[in-house]
C-alpha cells in the first residue's frame, strides 16, 4: 500500500539540492503536507581495508557541531562511474589511492523518508600513499583504524554518520576481515 503524491511545489532549488512541499495522500485517504529533499547527484564512498585496518577521516560536521570518524565519500560527477568516484573521493580526502579494482560493498539510501540521496559504497583492499590530501579541509586527521576498534568507536559515538555506520558494520559481517 503506497503513498500517492498528488502534487509538489518548489520551495528552493540550487545546483546541489531541490526542496519541495508534497501533497501526499495516505492509504487511508488523509493528506499530508510533506517536505522532500532531492539531491543533485548520488554519492560514492570507499572503505579501504589493509592489514586489519580501515582508512578513516576525523571530521567536524557543522550542522550537528560534532566530530566523528567517517569513510571518505562525496558526490559522483556527471558521467563518472560510481567506483571511480569512490576512488577519487578517497584519494582527494586522504592522500591514499585505493587499490583497484574496487568491489561493491553496500548501497544505502540514508534517509529515504525525506530525501532522495543514494550512496554507492565500495571496498578496496589496500592503498598507496601519494601525498597530502587535495581536500585537506575535509578532515582534522586521517588514520588507519584497527577493525577490532570499530565497535568501541561506535559505542562511544565516535562513528555516527549513517552511511559510515552501514558501511563499517557491513564490512565487519563479511567474515574475511581479520580483526585480531
Amino acid at each position: 500500500m503506497g503513498w500517492i503524491v498528488r502534487s509538489e511545489q518548489d520551495l528552493y532549488r540550487d545546483k546541489w539540492v531541490h526542496l519541495t512541499s508534497a501533497d501526499v495522500e495516505l492509504p487511508d485517504g488523509r493528506h499530508l503536507d510533506h517536505r522532500v529533499i532531492r539531491t543533485a547527484a548520488p554519492g560514492a564512498g570507499a572503505v579501504v581495508v589493509d592489514q586489519g585496518r580501515v582508512l578513516l577521516i576525523w571530521r567536524h560536521r557543522f550542522i550537528t557541531d560534532t566530530h566523528a570518524w567517517e569513510i571518505p565519500q562525496g558526490s559522483i560527477r556527471p558521467g563518472e562511474d560510481p567506483a571511480d568516484g569512490a576512488a577519487r573521493e578517497a584519494e582527494e580526502e586522504t592522500g591514499w589511492r585505493p587499490e583497484k579494482p574496487l568491489r561493491p560493498l553496500v548501497y544505502a539510501q540514508p534517509s529515504p523518508g525525506i530525501m532522495s540521496s543514494e550512496h554507492h559504497i565500495y571496498r578496496a583492499d589496500g592503498a598507496t600513499y601519494i601525498g597530502p590530501p587535495k581536500d585537506a579541509f575535509e578532515s582534522d586527521k586521517i588514520e588507519w583504524v584497527p577493525l577490532n576498534e570499530i565497535r568501541g568507536l561506535i559505542d562511544k559515538q565516535h562513528v555516527v554518520a549513517g552511511t559510515t555506520l552501514v558501511a563499517l558494520l557491513y564490512l565487519l559481517t563479511e567474515g574475511d576481515c581479520n580483526t585480531e
